[in-house]
């Protein structure tokens, strides 16, 4: 989720029924050297509360530094990157690549506990790959180690966002008698329907929304109605999704300024209007519009354009 989980993001998450939010991932290394993109990242608001910081790194020492800057910045819980699969990231010993070494995975865990007072939890996935999972035992070495809750990306490195997530592991660790710390379980949770399943088949203490929210905030609302009635919400008419998407952009250009702003909205165009037809020459122009007033001129368009079409 990086570069997507900023706080206009979060902002849009958060009035449509987010409940627990992290920042983007931020490295340890850009924390220490005060890099202005990483430090940045640590820009909370109170509205957003509870809120977590997240961060990676390879280095135990530079992590239990950029803990205790990221304490500083006043969130309610530390989170610590053990599940970022791609190779920048991974091939150097950070995020998901830490799978490949348990120990120092633990050793690093323990010092950031130690060096904060808020609680800390961790985001990771089942293992390396599918001859190296070991994630039961992980879990629970973590657990003794001081670690608050754990997420879990049902997916190992290798498979990266390909295949199907296997929650059954999730079942593994629930169903260990020494576990007693929350788990969390992530991947592939794109409706109503399937939250429902998986946490009725798989006991998961609550459930991380990542890829599904990207242009669909209206997700974590959907799937706390259906919880509570059995019942679908209507999906969000055009002119809710133009509403949303003007708070997202305005939010956006007001934090990162108009070039940045635009630039970064890009990516949830597409889900904010999924499924409108003959949408692709407004989408086209929406992604590569260079100024507010472009993409503002554009959603003015749409609500004219598409202005009786009925979302399904």
């Amino acid at each position: 989720m990086e570069d997507v989980s900023d706080p206009p993001f979060r902002a849009v998450c958060k009035e449509n029924g987010a409940d627990l939010m992290y920042t983007e991932f931020i490295s340890s290394e850009g924390l220490i050297r005060d890099a202005a993109k990483s430090v940045q990242k640590l820009d909370i608001f109170e509205y957003e509360r509870p809120i977590g910081i997240q961060i990676f790194g390879n280095e135990i020492e530079s992590m239990r530094e950029a803990a205790a800057i990221a304490e500083a910045a006043g969130p309610d819980i530390l989170d610590i990157n053990y599940g970022c699969p791609v190779n920048k990231v991974a091939c150097k010993g950070a995020g998901a690549g830490i799978l490949l070494d348990i120990d120092k995975m633990v050793a690093m865990t323990a010092e950031i506990v130690n060096a904060v007072k808020i609680p800390v939890t961790v985001k990771t996935r089942l293992g390396w790959s599918q001859d190296t999972i070991r994630i039961v035992e992980v879990a629970e070495r973590l657990q003794d180690v001081g670690i608050q809750a754990i997420s879990i990306h049902a997916r190992t490195r290798q498979q990266m966002y390909k295949g199907e997530a296997d929650w059954s592991y999730l079942n593994l660790v629930k169903a260990n008698p020494r576990l007693h710390i929350p788990v969390f379980g992530n991947g592939d949770i794109d409706s109503p329907e399937k939250a429902l399943e998986y946490r009725q088949k798989y006991h998961v203490d609550g459930m991380m929304i990542g890829r599904a929210s990207i242009g669909y905030p209206w997700i974590f609302d959907e799937i706390k109605h259906y919880f509570k009635t059995g019942e679908k919400l209507p999906a969000p008419e055009l002119a809710e999704r133009i509403d949303v998407t003007r708070k997202h952009l305005d939010f956006s250009v007001k934090w990162k300024g108009e070039k940045q702003g635009i630039l970064e909205m890009r990516r949830h165009y597409t889900n904010y209007f999924r499924g409108m037809p003959n949408f692709k020459p407004f989408r086209t122009r929406m992604v590569t519009a260079d100024t507010y007033e472009e993409v503002s001129a554009i959603l003015e368009e749409v609500q004219e354009v598409f202005t009786d079409y009925q979302f399904s």
